[in-house]
């Protein structure tokens, strides 16, 4: 925290005390104000915003109990949850400060006081303020987006395998166990974990869902864990992470299985001992996140040490759950469908839509490489494109989607010897030939999948 930052409330019946606080505090704080009765505290708080107080324990005159100090902590507390409360007293000792900070207190203070503690203990208090309250912000975001972007996605099928994922499901919920959900791209696993979510017994706080595969190394630590200002070159504020941000709720790391080896040694030292610290700081802060990851890697590849530690391994998957491809389960598609024409239909203000039985059949017929989310797009695709009220299997441009035939990584290189050309190429290809699917492609090309996402990052792809 810079010079002059931070907004203190100082109460205590001593008006020298009050006086000593002003000044000293007043060279590092923006901020002063004091009070000296404890009944103005409702009005100051209403009136001003305020990072810290510094709390009197005694108030009358003879009683050296405190009892009025703990009264106003929980006042205080209930009026801003937000605020971080010092205590002060010069009576009671180490009995009261802890009966204080059983009520909410953060730390205390003996009088006489220590100038340089006191100091340093507001300005731990005013991080600590301003990262509830960030928290709270994030989770409060977090929650209206998912409101707003998933109202419309339910889990859809009857078939077996969709009957036998939601028994697995309904019992794996109302635990506190980690779960790991394996699936193909674009099969729905981000779907199942808000689904596992909606069934816990966290549903009521924040699902805060981080795509590891997007945040490039180097950037871990921070979006995860949060950071301190100062800690890098870009940190001109502190940050609360991910985790401290999912704090009470549930927290799904997608893509897992792109951690390098490095990454995931940090990752179980936080699920072990429960607590993160932030870049640049060196106290570290509690969690309480229920954690669900997801990858479309392999089984057997998640297996290998040299790719996945087993610890961590273990350590995730308490339940392990397998969303099925929607190549295994056609019966669902005629559901599907209905679902996303009636979304898109009323989305992109379009009448009613109807299939013949030709169309339905070419739509169950096709293997849908891109699962669930393939489908979902070609039927966007056809209610905006599609001419007539009918739709016709060229509505879906099934034909430019099949799968093509497998040809090699090395067919349809540049015919120039340029290095950069020809890494990128191979690239494209191998991408195109696995559908987008990294783990598989990463293993065509005999790479690690850290490797590929550097190389694609690198040419922009």
């Amino acid at each position: 925290m810079s010079e002059k930052e931070g907004r203190i409330l100082v109460v205590d019946d001593d008006q020298d005390v009050l006086t000593a606080a002003r000044l000293l505090l007043k060279r590092s704080f923006a901020v002063i104000a004091t009070a000296n009765r404890p009944d103005a505290i409702p009005d100051m708080l209403s009136q001003n915003s305020f990072d810290a107080v510094l709390l009197d324990m005694n108030f009358s005159l003879g009683d050296n109990r405190g009892e009025e100090g703990l009264r106003w902590i929980d006042e205080i507390l209930s009026l801003d949850p937000h605020l971080v409360v010092i205590v002060i007293t010069a009576h009671g000792g180490i009995e009261l400060a802890v009966e204080a900070m059983k009520r909410g207190a953060t730390d205390f203070i003996m009088k006489p006081w220590q100038n340089e503690k006191l100091v340093s203990t507001l300005k731990t208090a005013v991080s600590l303020s301003r990262s509830r309250s960030e928290a709270d912000a994030y989770r409060g975001r977090a929650k209206e987006l998912e409101k707003s972007i998933h109202a419309d996605e339910v889990m859809i099928g009857e078939s077996p395998a969709m009957q036998q994922l939601r028994d697995m499901i309904h019992r794996a919920a109302p635990t506190d166990a980690n779960i790991m959900i394996l699936g193909e791209n674009g099969s729905g696993k981000e779907l199942v974990a808000r689904e596992i979510h909606r069934h816990s017994l966290r549903s009521g706080n924040v699902f805060l869902s981080v795509d590891l595969g997007a945040i490039s190394d180097n950037l871990f630590e921070s979006e995860l864990f949060g950071h301190k200002k100062g800690a890098f070159t870009d940190a001109r504020e502190d940050r609360i992470g991910r985790m401290q941000a999912a704090n009470g709720g549930t927290l799904f790391l997608d893509e897992i299985g792109n951690l390098s080896l490095a990454l995931q040694t940090k990752l179980l030292t936080v699920l072990e001992r429960r607590q993160v610290t932030p870049v640049g700081s060196n106290r570290p802060v509690d969690i309480d996140v229920r954690l669900i990851s997801a990858t479309n890697m392999p089984p057997s590849e998640l297996a290998q040490e040299s790719k996945f530690r087993p610890d961590l391994r273990y350590r995730l998957n308490t339940v392990e759950i397998n969303v099925p491809p929607l190549r295994n389960r056609t019966e669902d598609i005629p559901l599907l469908v209905d679902h996303f024409v009636r979304i898109y239909s009323q989305k992109y203000g379009k009448g009613k839509r109807r299939l013949d039985r030709a169309t339905l059949d070419a739509l169950c017929a096709y293997d849908w490489p891109g699962n669930v989310r393939e489908l979902r797009h070609a039927i966007e695709r056809a209610v905006i494109l599609a001419p007539e009220e009918e739709f016709r299997p060229g509505d879906f441009a099934l034909s430019a989607t099949a799968p093509a035939p497998r040809q090699s990584v090395q067919e349809e290189l540049p015919t120039n010897l340029n290095l950069e050309e020809v890494e990128k190429a191979t690239l494209e290809r191998a991408l195109r030939l696995h559908k987008g699917n990294i783990s598989h492609a990463a293993k065509e090309l005999g790479i690690t999948r850290a490797s590929l996402y550097r190389r694609m990052e690198k040419h922009g792809l």
